[in-house]
């Protein structure tokens, strides 16, 4: 799917239960519409009868069935409760704020826990010495299996490739010193 981020994707739901994406003209399932949940595509789901909007409704059901996957379930009994009992309640209003800005933050927490965790990596010694090992590998293994690493795979970055011919010179010297004493 190619749908575009920032404009709002129309899908109308027929009564007989099928999802219609009016951007890409076709027929989509709930996966798909989980798909583009997940994308960061932005859709409203419409009645196709009433004109209803029922996005609510159908994202819902997308929980509801990725909740009984059989896999493992993101929403607590406990929480489902609390949620249940706040139906009614006076503070009903305001939990669909607090929810939201629970999630923004989380979201927020998220983005810098794995930006931390990258630069952290980018500064660790056992990460460069982890680099330069795959780098060893991968000189190893063009010099052994020549066409072995693919070219999409191969860095242009001239600081590797200077690496890499250094590995190759040594480990040619290394077959050298190997093929005169098996002479001798």
């Amino acid at each position: 799917m190619s749908e575009a981020k920032g404009e709002t994707v129309v899908i109308k739901k027929y009564a007989n239960r099928r999802l219609y994406n009016t951007q890409s003209s076709s027929y989509i399932t709930l996966d798909h519409l989980s798909k583009m949940t997940r994308e960061g595509v932005d859709f409203k789901v419409l009645d196709a009868k009433t004109g209803a909007d029922i996005t609510h409704q159908i994202l819902t059901q997308i929980i509801m069935e990725e909740e009984s996957a059989g896999g493992e379930q993101m929403l607590p009994v406990s929480f489902l409760r609390q949620l249940i009992a706040l139906y009614g309640n006076s503070m009903q209003s305001l939990v669909p704020h607090y929810l939201e800005a629970s999630m923004d933050n989380f979201r927020t927490n998220q983005v810098k826990l794995r930006a931390a965790f990258e630069d952290s990596l980018g500064a660790n010694p056992l990460a460069k010495l982890a680099q330069q090992n795959m780098a060893m590998f991968k000189a190893a293994a063009s010099a052994f299996m020549p066409g072995l690493v693919e070219p999409e795979a191969k860095s242009h970055d001239q600081e590797q490739d200077d690496e890499i011919a250094a590995l190759r010179s040594q480990m040619a010297e290394m077959q050298k010193k190997l093929d005169k004493l098996a002479k001798d």
